[in-house]
């Protein structure tokens, strides 16, 4: 089953590493994620830019509105997305609590992909 990791990191703790801290951070997760290509169970995945270059919309009044940043208010912001193939969840957790990103302060939220809505959703638009 395909699980959906998103990967948390607070953006000050990483402005605050050295380049040499932020390399040596990018080279564990890395290698982490070889490792877990290498077994199967790394399917995809983005790296994200910066909150800071983030834009949110939703829908008040009837229009839409933008506003600079992400949604959420909170330290932490959203670093990118792991998608892992897993025999269930408590594998899921096994693998990711592995992850270096989560021994330097990150946060992996963990959920199950919903396999019956992206088979309607592929079967609606083929290609």
């Amino acid at each position: 089953m395909k699980y959906i990791c998103l990967g948390y990191i607070e953006e000050s703790l990483w402005d605050s590493w050295s380049q040499s801290e932020r390399q040596k951070f990018m080279d564990e997760c890395l290698r982490y994620d070889a490792e877990l290509r290498k077994s199967g169970h790394f399917v995809g995945g983005e790296a994200l830019q910066s909150a800071k270059n983030a834009a949110t919309i939703r829908q008040r009044g009837g229009k839409v509105v933008v506003t600079d940043g992400p949604f959420a208010e909170t330290k932490e912001q959203l670093g990118g997305i792991m998608i892992l193939e897993a025999r269930d969840l408590n594998h899921a957790i096994h693998l990711m609590s592995n992850h270096p990103s989560v021994r330097m302060g990150g946060t992996w939220e963990i959920r199950p992909s919903d396999e019956h809505v992206n088979e309607l959703a592929k079967s609606k638009n083929p290609g």
